[in-house]
């Protein structure tokens, strides 16, 4: 790699045997930059499945005057950052005469707007989702034009509604109306994928040994780099390799926790790379994810924090019952009382990533402040699987185009796929229909 003293391509790699690491931007690269000196913008869709206690979650009063809810507590830090969406609606995924199946449609909807085709075989139907319009557009000249990741095994946790494929549960993201995305659950293959080389995530896998550092491949570029940086870019690299080094001895020390296990995963094999506690888990693919949006590696990524149906128990906040059965509170207040536990320890999961983001530079701001994050799920109300008032959050400055601090009620019913054509068109990606959309959010 032929690096100047004078300016840096945008994209510059640090590059050795098995490894290719993109470098995050850099004062040397304003030069070069400097006729898109624009933010770029990032997006990042979270789903969370079940439905929440819509009582818990919706906070008291409007516009700016409003308060926190108990649910959403933990983003009081953000406030300036986080806009609350109430009154959202996703009606393409009611019955429509197809009967049950609520939570194989709403994870289908959450981000196309379709109502999804009720089939338990090859023939599924549904329409690409907005993270792939951006893909298209936004994240067409990245290594990698999306990235789509998840924590549930759906091996582990096969179940499925009667009548649909499970391949509208195990995803939320579609290239197309019959292409849903696999979401990947290992840290390891997503470390990988990141700044690994090879023909494929099996290919990438051998090169990493338990003893040693992506970044011993990449020594010597790294050398030549720093001589040819000022201070403060020097700062940003050694800062951006010490996350990936951290990243890296948490995944060895989970791999040699596994080796040791003797519990097998669906396979008969040893799991490789995948924490037994949650938040290790959601906490690697947090920082793989500002990793990703810190190089530029994409610009666009989905996280599905649970699979609908999931029966993860949280033990952690107080309830070692499982998540869907929780759910069906049938107004039980004991139920419902542990159901806002559980949503109150996603958001705080939520709160994790946005300090994160918040944390890193990104140019003459944060990533947080060059971000938009769609929080929330295609469920309001899990024991009666309804799809209208729908809990959605909306965080990040969106490289300017976005203001926080608000709890913003829309008119019932109002199409949740216009605020996502809304969160496209901020980020410069223009899109005349999605799904149901019916135009686009004038308050956001």
């Amino acid at each position: 790699m032929f690096l100047s003293r004078i300016s840096l391509p945008r994209r510059s790699f640090l590059r050795g045997f098995g490894a290719t690491l993109a470098l995050p931007l850099l004062d040397a690269m304003t030069p070069a930059f400097a006729a898109t000196k624009k933010a770029i913008p990032r997006l990042g869709f979270m789903y969370i499945p079940n439905g929440v206690n819509l009582a818990q979650w919706t906070p008291s009063g409007a516009g700016t005057d409003f308060a926190f809810s108990p649910t959403l507590s933990a983003l009081e830090p953000f406030r300036d950052h986080v806009t609350v969406l109430s009154g959202l609606a996703h009606h393409c995924a009611d019955r429509m005469n197809d009967g049950s199946g609520d939570h194989s449609r709403a994870a289908g909807a959450f981000l196309s707007g379709c109502h999804a085709k009720r089939t338990e075989g090859a023939d599924l139907y549904l329409g690409i989702t907005a993270d792939q319009i951006a893909a298209k557009s936004l994240g067409k000249d990245n290594l990698l034009p999306s990235l789509e990741l998840k924590l549930d095994d759906s091996d582990l946790d096969p179940l499925c509604d009667e009548g649909y494929t499970c391949a509208y549960m195990n995803t939320f993201s579609w290239s197309s109306a019959t292409t849903p995305l696999p979401m990947e659950n290992n840290p390891r293959l997503v470390f990988q994928r990141l700044f690994g080389e090879g023909q494929n995530a099996k290919d990438r896998l051998t090169q990493t040994k338990e003893d040693q550092s992506i970044l011993d491949a990449v020594t010597g570029s790294m050398q030549r780099l720093e001589s040819s940086l000022g201070p403060a870019d020097r700062r940003r690299v050694d800062q951006y390799l010490t996350s990936i080094r951290e990243v890296e001895v948490r995944l060895q020390r989970i791999e040699a926790h596994n080796a040791e296990s003797t519990t097998l995963g669906p396979s008969g094999t040893r799991p490789l790379g995948i924490p037994d506690n949650f938040e290790d888990h959601i906490h690697l693919m947090f920082d793989l994810q500002v990793l990703a949006f810190q190089a530029d590696i994409t610009r666009i990524t989905t996280l599905m924090i649970g699979r609908e149906e999931g029966g993860r128990s949280y033990p952690q906040a107080g309830v070692p019952e499982g998540h869907h059965s929780i759910s069906h509170h049938d107004n039980n207040p004991e139920k419902l009382a542990k159901l806002a536990k559980i949503d109150a320890y996603h958001v705080k999961q939520m709160g994790i990533f946005l300090g994160k983001l918040k944390q890193t530079q990104d140019g003459e701001a944060t990533l947080l402040d060059n971000s938009m994050i769609v929080y929330g799920g295609g469920i309001s109300n899990g024991n009666m699987h309804n799809h209208e008032h729908l809990p959605i959050v909306l965080a990040g400055g969106g490289a300017g185009q976005l203001k926080g601090g608000r709890h913003i009620v829309y008119k019932q019913d109002t199409p949740m796929s216009n605020l996502l054509r809304s969160v496209l068109d901020k980020a410069g990606v223009h899109t005349d229909t999605l799904g149901d959309a019916t135009g686009m959010l004038a308050e956001l």
